[in-house]
């Protein structure tokens, strides 16, 4: 599969959005197409570029002010009408709600069923047209932020949209998962007090 690169760090939108299109037109078999860009809206315009050719597309923080979007490219778009909606630069896609999770399982019951639903919850909050401002992660939430978690991908798609994704730090060590953090950064209760005082909302699993 062949894979291409752009390098739109320093770019401002359209370009970064501009860039990509005109590598995916050039891509004439299956690969992947990585972007790279200094902020958070350009991955937010390109991963919403991606949804509009309907190619499955994931972000990552790679640094303080360096983000990968990569999407599948699963077939040409050569064509495709010159003209997509997704060429338009969006606002900030973030909102003022606070999504609160406190247990690696969605609902009870069945423990296995309640980490596959928490799973498609994450999911979910990663596909929605407005994304929180913060996810809180506490108590035996704080596994899904760890090594090993199912829900990395999704969870580092969001920081690297803008999405905070802030830990408590008491509750990774209780769970000896201080140095397994694998996306966001460490927090305490008087900071996830302030976040949830603050919302316009808070949506818990």
């Amino acid at each position: 599969m062949k894979q291409v690169s752009v390098n739109a760090i320093g770019e401002q939108c359209p370009i970064p959005v501009v860039k990509a299109t005109r590598a995916l037109r050039e891509m004439q078999e299956p690969g992947t197409l990585t972007v790279l860009v200094d902020n958070e809206i350009a991955v937010q315009n390109l991963t919403r570029m991606a949804s509009g050719y309907h190619f499955a597309s994931k972000s990552e923080k790679r640094g303080e002010k360096e983000f990968a979007v990569t999407v599948d490219v699963t077939a040409p778009i050569a064509d495709a009408p010159a003209e997509e909606p997704a060429m338009a630069c969006i606002p900030d896609a973030r909102g003022s709600f606070v999504v609160a999770v406190d247990t690696q399982f969605m609902g009870h019951g069945n423990d296995d069923l309640g980490k596959t639903l928490m799973k498609g919850f994450l999911y979910g909050v990663s596909q929605l047209p407005v994304l929180p401002a913060t996810i809180l992660f506490y108590n035996g939430g704080a596994h899904l932020t760890a090594e090993g978690s199912d829900s990395l991908e999704d969870l580092k798609s969001m920081e690297a949209q803008g999405v905070e994704i802030l830990t408590c730090g008491t509750c990774l060590n209780f769970y000896g998962l201080a140095d397994k953090l694998a996306v966001g950064s460490v927090t305490n209760m008087y900071a996830i007090v302030e976040k949830l005082a603050g919302a316009s909302k808070v949506i818990k699993p």
